[in-house]
């Protein structure tokens, strides 16, 4: 009997300590300015044309980076920030989202363009070359690495990050995107203005 209250003790120490450490990781990501991330940028949007930091100029955008022809990770993404922007109070109108491909040899303009209108008419697919990516991945510090040996159904490791840029293009928070639909909104409630 004093064994199994010991047992339960350090289940329950154990299981205080890791939920304690996941919402500091989250209040971290979350709750610091961090005025190394994030720069200008230049690249395509599902139409063809140009799209550069400035033409979010005034507007907050929430900034994801990931590719199509992702299994899982991406397409559960992209679908919970849509679930989330659409929150009943949340000034989720506010913020456009973007979903920037890594994957720029089997991401061309119009397939990201397909890939993203699955889930919202609001998420604006970018792309670009491997030159017009590199120096955009470097500013927000994204690594995306291509699996070998897995033939033109290749997959791609990539760090998984939202990015709450304000309207000047200054990075405002990171949110995990292992996140549900209402901590992602109630972390954009706290974060944005007025929410």
């Amino acid at each position: 009997m004093k064994r199994d209250r010991r047992a339960i003790f350090v289940i329950a120490g154990a299981a205080f300590l890791l939920v304690a450490g996941a919402a500091g990781f989250r209040t971290l990501l979350t709750g610091q300015r961090h005025a190394v991330v994030g720069g200008p940028y230049a690249l395509t949007d599902g139409a063809g044309r140009r799209v550069t930091q400035a033409d979010f100029r005034g507007r907050y955008t929430l900034i994801y980076f990931g590719y199509t022809h992702c299994v899982d990770v991406c397409p559960l993404t992209l679908a919970t920030v849509s679930a989330a922007l659409d929150e009943p109070g949340l000034r989720g109108r506010a913020v456009t989202p973007l979903f920037v491909s890594v994957d720029p040899e089997r991401d061309t303009p119009p397939v990201v363009k397909d890939y993203v209108s699955r889930f919202s008419p609001r998420i604006v697919g970018l792309t670009g070359t491997e030159a017009q990516l590199r120096p955009v991945m470097d500013e927000f510090h994204v690594t995306a690495r291509r699996r070998a040996g897995s033939g033109p159904d290749y997959l791609v490791d990539h760090s998984s990050l939202f990015y709450l840029m304000d309207g000047r293009n200054h990075l405002v928070g990171m949110i995990p995107v292992d996140s549900s639909a209402n901590q992602i909104a109630a972390d954009l409630a706290r974060l944005l203005p007025g929410s």
